[in-house]
């Protein structure tokens, strides 16, 4: 995992649900925390792309509802600016689960993912379809 790049607005508060883009069996995911996150006194700790966050699955296969898992946000509909001035933003906010140390469960990723989480974490971006 290397540091971030570019400076991501963290758009994505504990409660946020997300599309879960792997095929772990997983369809849509709810932030609970933020790994590594440093907050300030009642202020909802937030994640942005390239985060690593604790999530509960509220829909998908039977077996891997109702379990909590680790995941990489890839996606998220709030722009954010790169350092060469481009803007991107996303049209849904979608994350992929991984182990504590990023390494992605499913075997395949559907969908873009943004470049900042490829770079921080090369197996995700090793599975991705698209890089943008």
């Amino acid at each position: 995992m290397k540091a971030r790049k570019s400076t991501v607005p963290r758009a994505l508060p504990t409660g946020a649900r997300l599309i879960c883009t792997d095929n772990t069996g997983a369809r849509e995911l709810e932030i609970i925390s933020v790994k590594g996150y440093k907050g300030v006194r009642r202020r909802y700790p937030a994640a942005g792309v390239g985060d690593i966050v604790v999530v509960s699955v509220k829909k998908g296969t039977p077996d891997i509802r109702k379990q909590i898992h680790y995941a990489v946000i890839v996606r998220q509909r709030k722009e954010f600016r790169r350092p060469d001035g481009m803007r991107v933003k996303f049209e849904d906010n979608a994350a992929v689960i991984t182990d504590p140390n990023g390494n992605p469960k499913g075997s395949e990723i559907r969908g873009a993912v943004a470049r900042e989480a490829a770079e921080r974490f090369s197996k995700i971006g090793s599975l991705a379809s698209a890089i943008v």
